[in-house]
């Protein structure tokens, strides 16, 4: 019991994308493949899949055009109401390679940021567009939302510290109610934050919302592992009674209370790091404030181009 709450105590600690976190971590090395590889579409790179289920593929994106699909991705451009400088505008810096698309960093006199893609959008980034008490903008019609099933991406991770990739879930509401089942959750499939400086991923749940009620116990980080030419897969199947993580064919982690129950988007990102840093301010979250922190040193250092590049992403439903 002591263990427990210790390791509970230890993870409250964790806040969204902090490089200083407490993690439950665990190894993968000598862990066998328990997913199952299977080719789905001619001429593209096979899922690997949780196994003893059929599943039906309902969404994707190969990546495959000269041009990003905008009918599939939009551009997260803002953070809590206000323009934020660490995110590209515009699809600037993606990069389609005709098999794969690159979101590049990259550096703007002594500014960094990078393309931040999305499939929906959370409520509270939408910046205000009206007179009135209202503080945020019009919703933003989502281009993808979808609830439970197996999310799955293929991807490079960028060779650089300093900034960071992520394939995440995330609802218009989340922490919006009291019960997160609701209102939705934070389901980081990946984030490689702790890559440069521990050899680590990172994966879990979060909700509540963002402020003193948020709730990120439950992360967890393990080895870094690519196959030889540099790909990783990283996938979790969401079902009405919890969530499993998966990396490069093994099972990397467990969560299952509390489930969401409302449709989300997904979320491709990287962003520079520092800009977060509130540095005596409160990192420009407060009406009107335009003060957010400086770029991470280690941006500075960084030999470009870098990008994360990914190859697909891909949405299943179970087939009962």
């Amino acid at each position: 019991m002591k263990t427990s709450i210790f390791c509970i105590f230890l993870a409250n600690l964790f806040f969204c994308l902090s490089s200083d976190a407490a993690f439950v971590v665990t190894s993968v090395k000598d862990r066998p493949i328990v997913q199952v590889e299977t080719k789905i579409l001619k001429d593209e790179a096979p899922s690997f899949l949780p196994p003893g289920k059929k599943w039906k593929l309902v969404w994707h994106d190969e990546f495959n055009g000269k041009e990003i699909d905008k009918t599939k991705w939009m551009c997260r451009e803002s953070f809590w109401g206000q323009d934020f400088p660490a995110f590209a505008h515009n699809f600037e810096g993606v990069e389609m390679t005709g098999k794969t698309v690159r979101l590049h960093l990259l550096r703007k006199g002594d500014d960094f940021c990078s393309p931040h893609l999305q499939t929906g959008s959370l409520t509270y980034d939408i910046p205000k567009d009206s007179k009135g008490f209202w503080p945020f903008g019009k919703y933003r019609k989502p281009l993808f939302m979808h609830k439970y099933g197996y999310y799955e991406i293929r991807c490079k991770q960028p060779k650089n510290p300093g900034w960071h990739s992520a394939f995440w879930l995330q609802a218009p509401g989340v922490g919006s109610t009291p019960n997160p089942s609701e209102c939705g959750i934070e389901t980081d499939v990946m984030e490689n934050y702790r890559q440069h400086s521990h050899g680590q991923i990172v994966g879990g749940n979060g909700w509540n919302g963002y402020g003193k009620d948020s709730k990120w116990y439950g992360h967890f980080a393990w080895e870094y592992e690519t196959a030889p030419d540099g790909w990783c897969y990283y996938g979790v199947e969401w079902t009405p009674n919890g969530y499993t993580f998966y990396a490069n064919g093994k099972k990397v982690g467990e969560q299952n209370s509390p489930v969401s129950h409302v449709s989300q988007f997904i979320l491709v990102s990287t962003e520079p790091r520092g800009y977060r840093n509130t540095q005596g301010n409160d990192g420009g979250l407060s009406a009107g404030s335009r003060k957010w922190g400086r770029p991470d040193p280690q941006l500075f250092k960084a030999v470009l181009p870098d990008y994360f590049e990914v190859d697909f992403v891909r949405v299943y439903d179970e087939v009962k």
